[in-house]
């Protein structure tokens, strides 16, 4: 029950936080608000446009947490001591705060990160410090319910700031001191193509989605480092175990803004359809680079700082004197290969479903996938724990690759045709991609042959994995999406 509610519920709670605030429609990085500026011509007054959103937050994250409760309780009438007060307060807290953060307008690029990132650090480590020293529920509920009227109060005064158009601006204040002399603007040097300029522009609006989501979930993830107690093997790696998957989990919510439709403005730019695809692309490594150069700060600056350092290099000493020195080095590093990988994976892989426009098209492929998340919970227990499941998934194991691989590559056949047939791409450019991407199973292959080489695991159920787990047929769609949407 837990590993099958505590995903499912995780995920709706940041997307609650992503709702409720709008930052799935706006600019993190941006200083100004975030709040949709169509609402601003509404005939009702700042509270209102400030209150209902946090109201409906408020109401959908307590029910989020009691729903919680319940379900923990369910499960065989195991007697669950969960507070009911003081975390849906906690929920809410958050919430409101974040709604404030999003909507206020800053003077410099990326402060609004840095601001929300800090105040909610704050509020979770001393919530995390309450708990270690078994603070009673009536004084959580006197430190979290003041906070709700004073996030109210933050945002209704956000949102009248932002309706006036009222933006600081302190880039001056950064400016060289000659620049502030003479009054001379910064010159901007030319883009060298059309392609450049309108890769930096995906970049200014949704480069910094991702590094903004990891920044502000990973600091309060480390933090479990610095309560006394946690310095034990199994809690240190539990808890990078997690700060590691959290780029790649993160990536899923950040690529439903960053392919989410075509803009009037993109569509008649004097680019090809390959072209902006290419530009969503490059966009998505970068941000994928910024978002993992601070994950990789974070966790050294935490483990020092935590002195839970010495527990890791203990471990990794260990592990060094089983598999040897080169081969723990390799396995490092295909391990964060792999995980940016996914994190990359996970930021364009839907863009072939959000560049058609159709809402009916990508509400049902986020149906699909959270009715997906819920079911394997369920499936997996029932699979461990039931004797016939066991035998009939060991049974349908060497099919299931095979059937999974004949799909894809069916699929991808038919997305070549189509690419051909439109004249998307030329000649050329497919037979490349194909070599290109027969490469990189090729090389995946090796390494899974490598690193796994026992007669328990069959070759063809690793070519099966390499050939799955390189991208294709969504990368291979996306421009076709595009342009159906674009020229409709």
């Amino acid at each position: 029950m837990a590993g099958w509610l505590i995903p499912l519920v995780t995920a709706t709670f940041f997307y609650f936080v992503g709702v409720f605030s709008y930052g799935l429609a706006g600019d993190l990085a941006a200083r100004q608000s975030i709040y949709p500026a169509r609402m601003f011509t509404l005939p009702v007054t700042s509270a209102a446009l400030a209150g209902w959103p946090m109201l409906y937050g408020t109401a959908a994250t307590t029910s989020l947490w009691l729903t919680t409760a319940l379900l923990a309780r369910w499960p065989g009438g195991i007697d669950v001591p969960l507070p009911l007060i003081w975390p849906a307060l906690l929920t809410s807290v958050f919430l409101a705060w974040t709604q404030a953060f999003m909507w206020m307008p800053y003077g410099l690029p990326g402060l609004r990160v840095i601001v929300a990132v800090l105040w909610l650090a704050a509020v979770d480590a001393i919530v995390i410090a309450a708990l270690h020293y078994k603070a009673p529920e009536p004084l959580m509920v006197a430190f979290l319910a003041p906070q709700l009227p004073l996030a109210y109060l933050a945002a209704w005064v956000a949102v009248a700031r932002a309706r006036r158009g009222d933006v600081p601006d302190w880039r001056g204040l950064l400016a060289r001191p000659g620049q502030i002399a003479d009054g001379r603007p910064r010159r901007r040097d030319g883009f060298r193509s059309a392609a450049s300029a309108q890769t930096w522009f995906e970049w200014r609006r949704h480069g910094w989605s991702l590094p903004a989501m990891v920044a502000s979930v990973v600091p309060f993830e480390l933090l479990l480092l610095f309560i006394p107690g946690n310095d034990t093997a199994p809690v240190v790696f539990s808890t990078l175990l997690i700060v590691l998957l959290t780029p790649p989990f993160l990536a899923i919510f950040a690529a439903v803004r960053q392919s989410y439709g075509v803009t009037p403005f993109m569509a008649t730019r004097p680019l090809t359809s390959v072209a902006l695809v290419a530009a969503k692309l490059n966009m998505a490594i970068w941000s994928t680079l910024a978002a993992w150069l601070m994950v990789l700060v974070a966790i050294p600056l935490a483990l020092i700082l935590s002195g839970t350092w010495a527990v890791v290099s203990e471990r990794a000493r260990l592990g060094i004197e089983v598999v040897g020195t080169l081969r723990a080095i390799v396995i490092v590093l295909l391990v964060f290969a792999g995980l940016f990988a996914s994190t990359w994976r996970r930021l364009v892989q839907s863009l072939c479903i959000g560049l058609t426009g159709r809402d009916w098209v990508i509400k049902s492929s986020v149906f699909l996938a959270l009715s997906f998340l819920v079911a394997i919970g369920p499936i997996a227990d029932w699979i461990i724990r039931d004797g016939s499941g066991q035998a009939a998934f060991f049974a349908a194991l060497p099919w299931i690759p095979v059937v999974l691989v004949c799909f894809k590559m069916s699929a991808a056949a038919w997305i070549a045709i189509r690419l051909y047939d439109s004249r998307l791409l030329r000649d050329r450019a497919l037979v490349t991609g194909a070599v290109c991407w027969l490469a990189a199973v090729i090389a995946l292959y090796g390494l899974l042959v490598w690193f796994v080489s026992t007669p328990l695991m069959p070759r063809y159920f690793l070519g099966a994995v390499a050939i799955l787990g390189i991208p294709l047929t969504r990368l291979s769609a996306a421009p076709l999406a595009l342009a159906w949407n674009r020229h409709r």
